[in-house]
Order: structure tokens, then sequence, then C-alpha cells
């Protein structure tokens, strides 16, 4: 049986459910309070933070679940159910389960539902690069490849400081260096104040900042995530001064380090190309520099959408292609 899940539960004793930090009792409050709409389902096991998005100049929604647990059918009806009450087109569900972690998972899972259909838009990568932390610094430091090991050193004997800020001056450092990032890539981040809200909500248990120097000059930062024995990295930011220096090479470094300290057994990159992937991607850059940490290719199951009004989920769908050109060509 499914059960929605009020504003006076504890969320303490939710997190102990929560699989991810997209999961965890912060991040949606962090998200209600960027104008977004929460739904947190139990099925008496596992929970459920999905968020409901509004379509401007409509009365009608969007739902998302990222990084749950495997949803049941009992789940997918349930969300089917309140989709045709509160007019959702679509649940957008993406799995925190690898692909390998079962045999055919993804033919199980459309199984599921006929309404369940792989996402044409998805939102998280398929891919992503896993790092096991359980090793020695000596040992992992080993493992890396030649030219990485080389840049970390050289930024250490050039001078390159990091240091952890985390705190409300460090997030500012980290702010400029992200939103100049996103600039500079014509990448459309969310806003500063969206980030603000996040870094708020979740400073105190999960996030951390690190940020490397090179004579007081900021020169790269990185936003990450501590959880449940995971560490993440879904945010960093860089700047076009002294990039001979190889800051962000030191900086890495000493995430993977700072993991270990607080006692993760894996740092997951967050997002990547796959295996074999294009060097003429434009994500085959930051794919090649996790890489060279001697991280492991990881796939997950996918982007699935739980259909719940086939008209206008193909009207959609067709907006927001025609959305993607024109942002496409406005770069």
């Amino acid at each position: 049986m499914i059960k929605i899940i009020l504003e006076d539960f504890s969320s303490i004793e939710y997190n102990r459910s929560a699989l991810h930090p997209l999961q965890t009792w912060e991040w949606g409050e962090a998200r209600k309070k960027t104008g977004v709409d929460i739904l947190r389902l139990s099925d008496g096991k596992n929970v459920f933070q999905l968020t409901i998005h509004k379509i401007p100049k409509t009365d009608y929604k969007i739902g998302y679940l990222p990084r749950s647990v495997f949803p049941s059918k009992t789940l997918l009806d349930f969300l089917s159910d309140y989709g045709k009450k509160n007019k959702i087109i679509f649940f957008k569900i993406e799995p925190n389960k690898e692909k390998l972690e079962v045999k055919n998972q993804k033919s199980k899972f459309k199984l599921k539902s006929q309404k369940l259909i792989e996402s044409k838009h998805p939102l998280f990568p398929k891919w992503t690069q896993v790092l096991d932390l359980n090793k020695s610094e000596d040992e992992l430091l080993k493992s890396f490849h030649s030219k990485t090991r080389y840049n970390i050193r050289l930024a250490e004997k050039k001078g390159v400081v990091i240091k952890e800020m985390s705190n409300n001056e460090g997030f500012e450092i980290f702010s400029k260096l992200y939103f100049d990032t996103c600039k500079r890539q014509k990448y459309f981040g969310h806003s500063p104040k969206y980030h603000k809200i996040i870094w708020e909500s979740l400073k105190k248990d999960i996030a951390h900042i690190l940020i490397a120097f090179y004579n007081n000059i900021p020169l790269a930062s990185y936003e990450l995530f501590y959880f449940k024995k995971t560490f993440y990295y879904p945010y960093g930011g860089t700047s076009t001064e002294y990039r001979n220096l190889m800051a962000s090479n030191l900086l890495m470094w000493e995430a993977i380090k700072l993991g270990k300290k607080l006692g993760a057994d894996k740092f997951d990159m967050w997002g990547s190309l796959g295996p074999n992937y294009d060097t003429t991607d434009p994500w085959s850059g930051f794919t090649r520099f996790k890489e060279g940490y001697n991280t492991k290719f990881t796939e997950f199951i996918g982007s699935y959408d739980l259909v719940v009004n086939p008209i206008l989920y193909k009207i959609y769908n067709a907006v927001y292609s025609l959305r993607e050109i024109y942002l496409k060509f406005k770069r």
C-alpha cells in the first residue's frame, strides 16, 4: 500500500530510507523554496520523493522521480491514478539502479506498465564514472593515469593550495566560478538563486565546497555531496587564469581524499559519456578528465516516462524538441 508522507514526518527517519541526495528530506525542502511542489510517498519499506513542475500558462504539470529505488507496479499504478486526478501529463522516472545489477532489467522495468516508455529527453546522464575509495591513498594515487599523477604533482610544485570552505564565503567563490564556466561553455544551468537555496538547505550535513587557490586567487571549485557512504561531484567551476597550473587535477585528488575522510566507500562522478566515447563530443573533455583517476564506467538502466495523458504527452515532446532546436541555434 502506498501512503503519502505528511509534512510533520520525522526528517531523520525519512532519510534512513532515502537512497540518494536527491531523495533526502533536505533536498525536498530546498525544492519547495524554489517554487516546486513536493510529493513524498512510502511503500512501507522505501521512500519516494517526487517534484511536481507546473507547465507555464496551463493547468498541467509534470512529475519527476529521480534516483529512487526501482519502482514497483503498485507505485506506478498509484502515480498513474494520482496523475489523472491532478492534471499531471507524465512522470519522468530515473531510478538509482545500475544496468548490470539485474539481468535484462530494462525489459522487466518496461513490463511493469504498458504506459511506461523510454524517455526521449532524459535529465540524468545514463553513464557515470565511479571510484572505489576502499583503497589506501597510495594505492589510489598509483592507480591514476600517469598524466593525471604528473598534473597533480605539477600543481603542488607550483604552489596551488586546496582549501575546504564549506561556508557562505566558500559558496560565493564557488558560485562565481560555476556561473563563469556556464557562460563560457554556453551551458544553461539553474539560476544563482536556485544554487543558493540548495546550498543553504544542504550545507549542514550533505554539501561541501573545495576551492583551489594560487596566490589567493581562486582557480577552481567543486560543490560535493556526501550521503550514505557515497561521495558525489555534481557541480564544478573553473577560471581561465593560470590554466597551465593544473589546479583542477589537484582539486579532484583532494576531493577524493575528503571523500575517504568522511567515510565514503565510493565516489560517484555524477555524469559522463560511456566507454569508447566520441572524442569530438562536447562532454569528451570532462569524461577523459574523470577517467584519469582510474574510475569505473557505470551504466544506469536509464530514464523512463510514465504516461498519464498520451495526447498531451505527444504535444509536450514536440514542443520540447522545437525548444531544444531553438536553444541550439541560439548558442
